[in-house]
């Protein structure tokens, strides 16, 4: 931090949360990100017919829940 005032850079206090991310960094990312983790995709479109498939499969309440626990954080 000395090493920074000393050059005049101006020292903004860390908010305990990041504003800027979206509801979807908690509720939908996550979730695809396990389920997509360990493939490998030949191509683009196989890479897309597995999301779609995902998005398929998902159960009906998946988007309710997600929104209902914003309400939380």
């Amino acid at each position: 931090m000395q090493w920074l005032q000393r050059y005049g850079w101006e020292i903004l206090p860390h908010p305990a949360h990041s504003p800027d991310l979206a509801p979807s960094d908690f509720h939908l990312f996550g979730p695809l990100k396990r389920h997509l983790g360990g493939m490998a995709f030949e191509t683009e479109d196989d890479l897309i017919s597995e999301l779609r498939k995902w998005f398929d499969n998902l159960d009906v309440d998946f988007f309710r829940v997600g929104i209902d626990s914003l309400l939380s954080r």
